[in-house]
């Protein structure tokens, strides 16, 4: 009697974990935020997606899931197993028609992306700059390491790592920035002895970020960036003005083409290195990952002065002297005709 017993609950068991009959109508479901796992499974056997919720529940706990699932719009085709069900709801893959998606380029400025998430319409573009200048609310392990400059144009300019996101629809610009940030984070965390190898140069974050942000808007192909991340350093370390033109283009209410020299001279700012010695107060764009490794391990020269060859390539030629530079400054000239 009692193996009959035993045999009938396995197979109600089994028969009420089993996927319902498949069919091609996707079934869209809404978990709340907040939403316990009774409350998740008792909407899937509403839906008719499950069986049985009493069931779904003990297998969740069995397993040990539950606690990652994700609130959203989701959609389900019946005929799914337990686990690919388990497995969208810990993933939070919703609904695309849910999320937005942006890309940051790499080398952008807080105003270029500004300008971009306000046409996209995922951001008030006032609201989005007043975020990074004073990111308020915002909670990053980051922000403790930014220096208070009342000399930076945005707190947060670098800081933004350059990527394709997807975000819920409805983030706003608190979120937003939260995000970007904490991709910045993850990218640093992920660099081999990060922390070691920028207390072995002597640099602080924003130093770090602000030599990156300059290897990155000054560099178009990657072989060079740790060449020319060696460059600034020498420059630095001779305490030559680093007279970098985007630093200028920078400061700039709109970058032109071509700078003269009275750009160059005229643009009082702490930006302009051609103005003032030193690293500008901090990033000017934000710097790929490239970008960072190269200014965290440059690639050691005697090289201080490159100028870029007038050949389409986007590459520099490089000199120790300025009597060299100025010969390649020709060099690079005739390489237009």
């Amino acid at each position: 009697m009692i193996v009959i017993v035993v045999g009938a609950a396995a197979t109600y068991v089994y028969i009420g974990t089993q996927p319902v009959k498949a069919s091609e109508q996707a079934v869209k479901i809404t978990i709340k935020p907040g939403t316990g796992t009774a409350g998740i499974a008792s909407l899937l056997e509403d839906q008719g997606l499950i069986k049985n919720s009493f069931l779904f529940k003990s297998y969740l706990k069995l397993k040990s899931e539950g606690s990652r699932f994700q609130a959203g719009v989701y959609e389900f085709k019946p005929g799914v197993t337990y686990s690919e069900i388990i497995a969208k709801l810990n993933t939070g893959d919703v609904v695309k028609g849910e999320m937005i998606r942006f890309t940051i380029p790499e080398g952008f400025t807080v105003k270029q992306m500004a300008d971009k998430l306000a046409e996209e319409g995922y951001v008030n573009k006032e609201q989005f700059l007043k975020l990074a200048k004073d990111p308020s609310g915002i909670n990053n392990d980051l922000l403790k390491q930014l220096p208070a400059n009342n000399k930076l144009t945005f707190l947060l300019e670098g800081y933004m790592f350059p990527e394709t996101y997807e975000l819920k629809k409805g983030a706003g610009e608190k979120e937003i920035v939260g995000r970007m940030l904490e991709e910045t984070s993850k990218r640093l965390a992920e660099i081999p002895d990060f922390d070691q190898k920028l207390k072995q140069r002597g640099l602080s974050l924003n130093e770090l970020m602000t030599v990156a942000s300059l290897v990155e808007r000054e560099v178009v192909v990657d072989s060079e960036r740790k060449l020319v991340a060696g460059v600034i350093y020498n420059r630095l370390n001779k305490n030559m003005k680093l007279e970098i033109d985007a630093t200028v283009q920078y400061v700039l209410d709109k970058p032109k083409e071509r700078l003269m020299n009275s750009d160059l001279r005229s643009v009082d700012s702490p930006y302009n290195t051609y103005l003032y010695e030193g690293l500008p107060p901090g990033p000017i764009a934000s710097p790929s990952l490239k970008s960072i490794e190269a200014a965290l391990e440059p690639e050691a020269s005697d090289y201080l002065f490159y100028v870029t060859k007038k050949d389409g390539s986007g590459e520099h030629l490089f000199a120790k002297t300025y009597k060299e530079h100025l010969k390649n400054i020709q060099t690079s000239k005739t390489m237009a005709k």
